[in-house]
Parts: C-alpha cells; sequence; structure tokens
C-alpha cells in the first residue's frame, strides 16, 4: 500500500515531512511519500461573500488526480486555504468514503487562528490528526462516536485537540479488516 501527499499550492515542507513521519508510525506497512509536483492552489472555487474554498471542488479535482496517477494506493492533499462543505460553515478535511482521495486544510489548525500564540508542536499534531482521520475515511472507516478516537468527528478545534492520532481498538480493527480487502 503507497499513500502520497500531494501539497496543494505553498505548504511549508517541514509541516509536510512532520505530518508524514507521524502517517509512517500509524500506518506502518504503508509506504508514505511526497508526491514531487505541487498541485496549484484552486482558483475560481472561492466564495466570494464567504471567502473560504469549496472543499469538495478540491476533492474532485484530488480524485482525479490519484485516479491518473499510477503507483499510488491513496492522494493526502494538504491545503493551506479555509474549507467548507455546505451546509457547514468549514472543515479541516474531506474524503471519499471509501476512495482514492483525501483532503485536509492547515488554515484553522494554526493556534493563530485563534488567537493563540504559535505553537508548531500542536499544529502539527492537529495536522496528523486530521491526515489520519481523513485516511481512515478513504478506507471506508466512518466516525466514531469514542471522543477519543482519531475517527471521531472534529466539530469544532476543541474536538481535535482532546482525541488522539490513533484509531480506537474498535476502528483499529476494522481498519485492518478493509485494508486487507483493498490490497
Amino acid at each position: 500500500m503507497k499513500i502520497g501527499i500531494l501539497p496543494i499550492g505553498q505548504i511549508d515542507s517541514s509541516v509536510i515531512g512532520r505530518v508524514k513521519e507521524s502517517l509512517d508510525s500509524v500506518f506502518p506497512n504503508t509506504t508514505i511519500a511526497l508526491i514531487a509536483e505541487t498541485f496549484p492552489a484552486p482558483e475560481g472555487i472561492l466564495d466570494e461573500d464567504r471567502q473560504q474554498h469549496r472543499s469538495n471542488i478540491i476533492l474532485d479535482q484530488v480524485r482525479n488526480y490519484a485516479h491518473k496517477t499510477s503507483g499510488i494506493d491513496r492522494v493526502l492533499a494538504i491545503a493551506d486555504i479555509d474549507i467548507f462543505l455546505p451546509p457547514l460553515s468549514f472543515v479541516f478535511g474531506q474524503a471519499e468514503c471509501p476512495g482514492k482521495a483525501a483532503l485536509i486544510s492547515l488554515f484553522r489548525l494554526k493556534p493563530e487562528f485563534y488567537k493563540q500564540k504559535p505553537n508548531v508542536g500542536l499544529f502539527i499534531e492537529r495536522a496528523a490528526k486530521e491526515a489520519v482521520h481523513e485516511l481512515g475515511h478513504t478506507f471506508g472507516l466512518q466516525h466514531c462516536s469514542n471522543p477519543f478516537c482519531v475517527m471521531y468527528f472534529s466539530n469544532s478545534i476543541f474536538d481535535t485537540d482532546r482525541k488522539q492520532s490513533l484509531f480506537c481498538s474498535k476502528c483499529y480493527l476494522k481498519l485492518e479488516t478493509l485494508m486487507d480487502e483493498t490490497g
């Protein structure tokens, strides 16, 4: 199994590297690779009233890219723009469930967004949790009722901070079964 990380626009390479390290530890029998090309920042999908980008349109672009890319089973796109999916006011990410494409946004994961001091460790931890969560969806995992499981739905940054970057035992067992089925 190979998961490719696809930057959308300009993303700090150290952030991508730290997210990759986290994914390596959560998915130990999977190759996590940085896709060498950078996907252009999306154009024409900004909702002017909201000043946010529609995540489903970006995810469609990532899905098309993923299906054209050989040798990669899943694509995790990382963007640094504010995204939403109606009727939600924002999302931290979105993924096909199941499927090949996942997307996370770093925009609302930064402590500075919440008028807090920069904290690189907290920021990376949040990004890793959202990356694992969205990749979990690509394997067919649904949201979990355990607020500490990485598959718990994050309605706010407080939910993201509370949950762990790992699957609960119930979701982990489902993931193992789903990964065996999908190869």
